[in-house]
């Protein structure tokens, strides 16, 4: 199986990584790494390299549908959901911008490539619920209400409806039915490993 993934895929992906995190780390703090989507740009380097179904497959039914939505809502300007409206916004930093348009876009192409050439891992279900229900309640201990990283918070701000572990417990049930299981079963139709 080794050798599915070019050299120069991997290798121009990883230098990617490489100047994304540190920079992150210094103008966005290390919470931010937290986010899914961040969870899988880094995940995606041990992917391609071992050219691991399991983490690819993981990755993908964490963050491909929310990435091209974020795709889809960048292309509008960011009025659609506004999930990409920072970008448009003079207050964030370019270079920041410019590192977020390249990692959120190239993510969607990325991980449909490698499900293709790898193959879809069934076992991505349980691992990325098992990740979800461990990253949610860190999320929410180390971050803060304004930071709303994976929407620990609340949808759209902090909300105060529910008890906050209330809120927690059914994020992650909206998150595993509506997103993940989707992601699994197509995945599965389309991509499962013969």
């Amino acid at each position: 199986m080794k050798g599915k993934i070019p050299l120069w895929l991997k290798i121009s992906y990883t230098l990617m990584v490489l100047v994304i995190i540190p920079v992150y780390w210094r103008d966005l703090g290390p919470a931010n790494f937290l986010w899914f989507s961040d969870i899988a740009l880094i995940a995606l380097v041990a992917a391609m390299w071992l050219e691991n179904r399991l983490i690819n497959s993981t990755m993908a039914v964490a963050v491909l549908f929310l990435e091209t939505v974020w795709v889809i809502d960048f292309l509008t300007g960011g009025n659609l959901i506004q999930i990409s409206a920072y970008m448009f916004d003079p207050e964030t930093d370019t270079h920041i911008r410019i590192l977020s348009g390249l990692f959120h876009m190239a993510l969607p192409p990325v991980l449909l490539y490698l499900l293709v050439k790898l193959r879809y891992d069934q076992r991505a279900l349980l691992m990325q619920t098992i990740i979800a229900l461990v990253v949610l309640p860190v999320t929410y201990w180390l971050t803060e209400p304004e930071d709303n990283i994976n929407w620990v918070y609340g949808p759209v701000g902090p909300q105060d409806m529910l008890a906050d572990y209330l809120y927690l417990a059914l994020l992650a049930g909206v998150l595993i039915v509506v997103l993940y299981l989707p992601s699994h079963l197509l995945f599965k139709h389309f991509f499962s490993h013969q």
